[in-house]
């Protein structure tokens, strides 16, 4: 954050823009991977994962993401400017060939479990309100992930605003991570499936695009971001995750593809 604070310094001025370029930033991944996603939907219509098309308008999803990307704009804004400004209890760590991958891997760990108990949060009798605009898209789109309350997006990704109070996480470290959620969420809801493989199912903790397509689909399942191990700790996997996991790779080999 060096260049910034020369560029901008450390005011209240270099924390408006801050949101301001995180935002911008924000909106051209949006717009990008949603373009992106929705050509190769287009190419392998043999992958879509259900048979019921989407009932919503997308054009009330991109509109309602907007605002909810400020938000989380604000939050990741909050947790680098209070680095920047020596707020957190240690400084970040210096880039190196070992801090890079341990503290992204890190964060993602750390986040995937902010997110699980917060999204289970959110299905209570208490918080479902807040939680009920995004469920209201059964068949999922690309343009449907960050589509919601201003609540349900503050329980995701208040992590970003608060986690380097706490962790010396690399800034470029952070903003990596933060591209690779909101990548990796628009292709969680594109609806199609492009990336089962074997590390997607049992024993390998890592998701592909059906893990988050099932929640919506039966609303007690899957509730993790990242990673399917506090889901299968918890017994919330959905029981045909894995086999319907292993049926889409079938696909893959050309058995059953309509592209």
């Amino acid at each position: 954050m060096d260049f910034w604070i020369r560029t901008f310094g450390t005011g209240l001025e270099a924390f408006v823009v801050l949101i301001a370029v995180l935002y911008a930033a924000s909106l051209v991944v949006l717009f990008t991977t949603g373009m992106a996603m929705t050509l190769l939907n287009s190419r392998h219509p043999g992958r879509k994962i259900q048979k019921r098309q989407p009932t919503h308008d997308a054009i009330r999803d991109i509109r309602s993401s907007t605002i909810q990307l400020m938000i989380t704009s604000t939050c990741l804004a909050i947790g680098l400017y209070a680095q920047m400004r020596g707020w957190t209890l240690f400084p970040p760590v210096a880039l190196s060939w070992w801090s890079v991958p341990l503290f992204f891997v890190v964060s993602l760990i750390l986040h995937d479990t902010w997110f699980y108990w917060g999204h289970r949060i959110l299905h209570t009798r208490l918080f479902y309100r807040f939680h009920k605009p995004h469920h209201m898209t059964v068949t999922p789109t690309v343009w449907s992930n960050d589509a919601g309350s201003s609540v349900d997006t503050l329980f995701a990704h208040s992590y970003y605003a608060l986690v380097l109070f706490v962790l010396p996480i690399p800034p470029l470290v952070f903003l990596g991570h933060r591209l690779f959620d909101q990548v990796s969420a628009a292709i969680g809801h594109c609806g199609y499936e492009h990336f089962a493989s074997r590390s997607a199912r049992k024993p390998w903790p890592l998701l592909c695009t059906l893990y988050h397509d099932q929640h919506h689909q039966y609303f007690v399942y899957n509730y993790a971001n990242y990673f399917s191990f506090w889901d299968r700790f918890c017994g919330t996997i959905h029981p045909t995750y894995d086999d319907r996991v292993e049926s889409f790779e079938e696909l893959y080999a050309g058995k059953r593809d309509q592209a």
